[in-house]
């Protein structure tokens, strides 16, 4: 089980205030939680593939077709600067 002082160095480092009473509660939880950790670790998943998703579900897709008109010149002529259809911005990063 964690001890005080370990949730305290986590609240830390996840830059978390926690209140003086709610310690024992985070100390229980966390503990819980990493007792799962570590029983779900046991579990031997050397033949188990991979999924992306649990549900066997087949992407739909649609048809890969241009539906909406090309407004470029008209929407850049509110621009302050553009070139070469693209939009110039001030350098933000040095």
């Amino acid at each position: 089980m964690l001890d005080k002082t370990q949730v305290e160095r986590i609240a830390h480092l996840a830059r978390l205030a926690v209140d003086e009473q709610d310690i024992p509660g985070y100390m229980r939880d966390l503990s819980n939680i990493l007792a799962l950790v570590e029983q779900m670790n046991t579990v031997d998943s050397a033949g188990v593939v991979p999924m992306a998703h649990p549900l066997e579900g087949k992407q739909r897709l649609r048809k890969d077709q241009v539906t909406e008109v090309d407004e470029r010149e008209i929407l850049q002529t509110v621009a302050p600067r553009v070139e070469a259809g693209l939009y110039l911005v001030p350098k933000v990063i040095e």
